[in-house]
């Protein structure tokens, strides 16, 4: 027994020591595509961290163990691992993954994914490894904007909360019209509702920005209606955020930033002393990530990602106040926005993707999630002492109390001071499951995913003028914040011997949210004077009172059948059905339609039919917002009413309802060769019912309701607005994708060119009977100013051209990007944006329309990169080139009613900002 002991162990010993031996692996890489060699690719033996990179003509020479594996990466390029098995000589092809023609997408079907061409409806993949280095973009939202053709986003200021949150919408729908996934998976929304001054007004929506850019491999988007397979919210379509799944990798990306415009950076007149601003840069910003994978037993994996940001504030305003007649590019001064451009942020969150096999299982456990905070500062619009003393702290003889810091002075002696709302912005998320194999081949997944989101104001630099406290200069605003939980069961498998393939799936899913409003501190929102006096609450941004507190909760339930038959090698035809009952508005079901057909070889048209449906979010139903105002002396009360509050109810709102669509697509899809493809897609949305926030009535005015003017005054309201299903909106558009992809001996290029084109009209507004007496109630209910601001949100056009060219370790490349013109009213003479017309400069009594005409712009941006090492990569170039800016918003015949506009500033929010220039550097390692 001893010598059998002795002799299976020096077996082993021997059979351990021939794995272990170490040979000498060769091999060569090349481009799948055209077969040439490729440079400087990187070899990593793993298990280790030994390797080396490809010479001129793409070959290499490794030291490794036989039952080592290679990994093959390279900027650009697929990742790739081959086991080694013993093998002395690998050649490998990598697959480019800026516009890899064949790549797989997951998002729209519940099988094994399809190469993106082959799709029966239009789906974008954005590589974000390609996409988030060679711009000075710091925020996954911007950075899509800029990748996609119906990705649609307007950064904010002057707007509330909006300036602290980045909020886009796809085909020129609502922000909430639109499903996240990641990895598959319901994200939650943001607590947020748009009220003041922002688009998407009245609506809700997911916030891109609140997990790390660098934890997400790819970005699918599938443009094209999807609640029968997905649920609520997927009416304009569904991004997917895949994430990276890497392993014994570091990735570290830095990178600053700063805007440089010396046309409307108040630095360049700081002499005048009219206007807030900081150095000739500003904006400036600094960016730093980092993403690390571990290997866990047999094939599994634990990939984190790390991420800072930190921002500072763009100031803008017209510096040319005396050539109004002579410079169409010359506007008055401006008293009411002294402060005018983008906050500020911090923002540090974490990220984490794992998978786990379950030992001699067939069963995987997985999980991802993360947390996200971010501190923001932007400035709300000016007080100015000559124009209301009222909101400032005085002595009983009316003489002005400076509080050194707060309080400013300009050139002319006016005193003014800039309150600053600030945000606290928790975003926390979790979402974990097992998947695996049940019996007869049926592929089974059963997850839970947790997301919570809390928005919390302050007001900075700021007084209750009512209090009479100069030292009381920061409050507690209050917040609200909002829970999702989300249960989901999916069955799917493929039936191979049915027609040419035959995949089924059904599931339920279980969700239920919570939504809550919390009250600021007294002193935010109180009135201390009862003479009426004195304004009251917190300048800025009064707090939310307990009256407005709000806990609401509802529950939804839903089950879904999704199908693809491939009828022929060529047909393909999709079907999906979905149900779902909501606790608070009742039942609802879907259906969607898609199929594909292969003309020949290459060429493939594609079209779909489908139903679709939003639920009113809690935050719609129930947000609540009520500040004092002081008129005349009189002290009373303007009211955003939650759906049950008794002046909803006497103004004849309707009980919230379901949004629903009509989505219809037909397009061709086809791959040219093997370096170019195209995409066209033709689409049309019809939405009824969608929720918007409607204007605000007065109380006492006698073409209300006698129910109505009673319940007002009863509680003590002047003012009053309400959420409804008001509008039925019909949108119409086309979508182009066209990419090139050519590497040759050293050199590459690459070519993307991305358009949309579209035009939204109002098909009808749905005013309450209450509200229908009037012309002037029904423009009061829905007025032209903010039917402009809906269909802006559909920009007629915008087109995106993207060309790069490479050279042994040098790349250069350009973005184009046209901005379709689009209008916008302001407010008018009278402030309530009925009709609105201003007079003129030459003659007050010739009044015109308050029309802003923004007109196309072209954007150029440039880059370059460089790899110092086969490790190291530097990028560096500039956003905005030319220095391009919208047009002023301003009537050229009646510019002393400048600054009607939604921010306060000389233009409204548009697509492509109004910074100016911005250059940046970037540093990527990758170890």
């Amino acid at each position: 027994m001893k010598k059998q002991t002795l002799f299976w162990a020096a077996i082993l010993f021997i059979i351990q020591i021939s794995n272990a031996q170490t040979i000498t692996v060769k091999g060569k890489v090349t481009d799948s595509g055209d077969n040439n060699a490729l440079i400087g690719v990187s070899v990593r033996v793993s298990p280790g961290n030994t390797g080396t990179i490809t010479d001129i003509d793409g070959n290499f020479a490794v030291q490794a163990n036989q039952n080592d594996q290679l990994e093959f990466s390279y900027i650009g390029y697929n990742k790739l691992t081959v086991a080694i098995n013993g093998r002395t000589e690998i050649n490998v092809a990598l697959v480019s993954d800026a516009t890899n023609l064949n790549q797989v997408v997951v998002v729209g079907t519940r099988g094994a994914g399809r190469a993106k061409i082959e799709t029966p409806v239009p789906v974008d993949v954005i590589n974000m490894k390609t996409a988030m280095l060679p711009t000075a973009r710091m925020d996954l939202t911007s950075i899509i904007n800029y990748s996609a053709p119906s990705f649609n986003y307007n950064k904010q200021s002057g707007s509330d909360g909006a300036d602290h949150i980045d909020l886009a919408t796809l085909r020129g729908l609502g922000p909430d019209q639109s499903l996240v996934l990641i990895n598959g998976k319901r994200r939650h929304q943001t607590a947020f509702v748009g009220v003041f001054g922002t688009r998407g007004r009245g609506n809700s929506g997911t916030d891109l920005n609140a997990f790390p850019s660098a934890a997400i491999d790819r970005v699918e988007i599938l443009r094209d209606g999807a609640s029968a397979q997905y649920g609520s919210d997927a009416i304009a379509g569904v991004i997917n955020l895949v994430l990276k799944k890497n392993v014994n990798e570091l990735g570290v990306n830095a990178g600053y930033s700063a805007y440089y415009d010396k046309e409307f950076n108040p630095n360049t007149k700081k002499e005048y002393n009219y206007y807030v601003h900081d150095g000739a840069l500003d904006g400036q910003s600094f960016a730093a990530d980092m993403n690390y994978g571990l290997p866990i037993g047999q094939n599994g994996f634990i990939n984190f990602t790390l991420n800072y940001i930190n921002s500072g504030k763009t100031y803008r305003q017209v510096l040319d106040t005396f050539n109004l007649f002579t410079n169409k590019d010359a506007l008055p001064f401006n008293p009411y926005r002294r402060a005018h451009g983008d906050g500020s942020l911090e923002l540090f969150g974490g990220f984490f993707n794992a998978e786990v096999p379950i030992a001699k299982t067939e069963t995987k456990f997985y999980a991802f999630g993360g947390v996200n905070a971010k501190n923001s500062d932007a400035f709300a619009f000016t007080r100015n002492f000559s124009a209301r003393p009222d909101r400032f702290i005085t002595t009983n003889d009316t003489v002005l109390v400076e509080v050194p810091g707060i309080i400013n002075t300009d050139k002319d002696g006016e005193k003014y001071y800039n309150p600053h709302i600030q945000t606290k912005i928790r975003d926390y998320s979790l979402a974990a499951g097992l998947r695996g194999i049940a019996f007869n081949g049926w592929d089974w997944d059963l997850s839970n995913t947790i997301g919570y989101n809390d928005f919390h104001f302050y007001g900075d630099k700021t007084f209750n003028a009512s209090l009479g406290d100069v030292n009381k200069n920061h409050f507690d605003d209050g917040g609200f914040n909002f829970l999702q939980n989300t249960i989901n069961l999916n069955l799917d498998k493929k039936f191979a011997n049915i027609m040419q393939g035959f995949n089924l799936a059904f599931g339920a899913e279980y969700r239920i949210e919570k939504y809550n409003i919390y009250a600021g501190e007294a002193a935010s929102y109180t009135n201390y004077d009862t003479t009426g006096v004195k304004a009251t609450g917190a300048q800025g941004f009064p707090g939310y009172q307990p009256n407005d507190e709000v806990s609401a909760d509802r529950s939804n339930l839903a089950a879904y059948v999704d199908a693809e038959l491939d009828v022929t090698k060529k047909w393909l035809v999709g079907a999906a059905v979905r149900v779902e009952n909501y606790s608070d508005f009742g039942f609802t079901s879907n259906f969607k339609a898609a199929s594909r057909y292969k003309l020949f070889d290459g060429f493939n048209i594609r079209g779909s039919y489908s139903t679709g449906f939003r639920a009113p979010s809690l935050q719609q139903i129930n947000f609540s917002s009520t500040f004092t105002t002081v008129q005349g002396g009189v002290i009373s009360e303007v009211k955003i009413a939650p759906n049950d509050n008794p002046i909803t109810k006497a103004a004849g709102i309707p009980k919230l309802k379901q949004e629903t669509s009509q989505n219809a697509s037909f397009g061709f899809s086809t791959r040219l060769s093997n370096n170019l493809s195209l995409t066209i897609d033709a689409y049309q949305v019809k939405v009824k019912d969608r929720v918007v926030l409607s204007g605000q009535f007065s109380a006492g005015d006698p073409d209300l309701s006698a129910e109505l003017n009673q319940t007002l005054a009863d509680l003590k309201v002047a003012y009053a607005q309400f959420f409804a299903n008001a509008v039925n909106t019909i949108n119409k558009g086309l979508d182009i994708v066209i990419e090139y992809n050519k590497r040759f001996e050293k050199q590459g290029f690459k070519a993307l060119l991305t358009g949309n084109i579209q035009k939204m009209t109002i098909d009808k507004i749905n005013v309450p009977t209450a509200l229908n007496g009037t012309e002037t109630l029904r423009k009061t209910f829905l007025s032209e100013r903010e039917e402009k601001f809906i269909l802006a949100s559909a920009p007629p056009m915008k087109l995106g051209l993207n060309l790069e060219y490479s050279y042994n370790k040098f790349t250069i490349g350009t973005r184009l990007t046209y901005f379709g013109e689009i209008e916008l009213y302001g407010y008018g003479e009278d402030g309530t944006g009925i009709n609105p017309m201003v007079p003129t400069d030459q003659d007050e009594n010739i009044k015109v329309p308050d029309l802003y005409k923004y007109e196309t712009k072209l954007v150029t941006d440039l880059y370059a990169a460089y790899n110092i090492t086969d490790k190291i990569k530097v990028f560096a170039g500039v956003d905005n080139l030319l220095n391009i800016h919208p047009t002023l918003g301003a009537v050229q015949t009646a510019k002393y009613w400048a600054y009607n506009t939604e921010t306060g500033g000389p233009w409204d929010a548009v697509q492509m900002g109004g910074n100016g220039r911005r250059f940046f550097v970037r540093l990527a390692f990758n170890f």
